[in-house]
C-alpha cells in the first residue's frame, strides 16, 4: 500500500510516517518500480503500536528502545514497567503543582473582592507581584 492509504488506516498524517522514517521509529520502507514507498500490513501494526504507547505517555525514544528490545529478541517488560512508573510519579508531581495552584488561585480570587479598583482595571496581578517582593525580602527563617 501507498503512504496515504498507510496513514489513512492508522489515522495519521503521510508526514508523521515520514517523520518516523527519519528519525528510525518505523523502517524504510520497500519502493514500487516507479519510486513510491510500498507498506505492508506490518507497518499498521507497528504504527499502532507506536500510537497507543504515545496515548499512554511513552516518548518516541522511549518507543524506539522498546521496539530495540523486540528486534534483538527480548522482552521489553521491565523496560516498559520503568517507563510507565516514571509516567505515574511525573503525573503525582504534576496533580501535587496543579492543588498547590487551585490553592493559590481560590486565595487570589478571594482577595480580589478586597482590592480596590484602579482607573477601571484590577490590581490583582500587581497586588500580587507587591507580595511576592515583600516575600523575597524577608530573611530566611532557620
Amino acid at each position: 500500500m501507498r503512504i496515504g492509504e498507510l496513514a489513512s488506516r492508522v489515522a495519521v498524517t503521510p508526514k508523521t510516517i515520514r517523520y518516523y522514517e527519519s528519525i528510525g521509529v518505523l523502517p524504510e520502507p520497500g519502493r514500487t518500480p516507479s519510486g513510491y514507498r510500498d507498506y505492508d500490513g506490518s507497518y499498521v501494526d507497528r504504527l499502532t503500536f507506536i500510537r497507543t504507547a504515545q496515548r499512554l505517555g511513552i516518548t518516541l525514544d522511549e518507543v524506539k528502545e522498546i521496539l530495540a528490545f523486540r528486534e534483538r529478541g527480548k522482552a521489553p517488560c521491565d523496560y516498559v514497567r520503568g517507563v510507565l512508573d516514571a509516567q505515574v510519579e511525573s503525573i503525582d508531581q504534576r496533580i501535587r503543582e496543579l492543588e498547590a495552584l487551585r490553592g493559590q488561585l481560590i486565595e487570589l480570587a478571594a482577595e480580589a473582592d478586597r482590592l480596590p479598583q484602579a482607573g477601571g482595571t484590577c490590581r490583582l496581578i500587581e497586588h500580587v507581584r507587591q507580595k511576592t517582593a515583600a516575600a523575597a525580602q524577608r530573611p530566611a527563617e532557620g
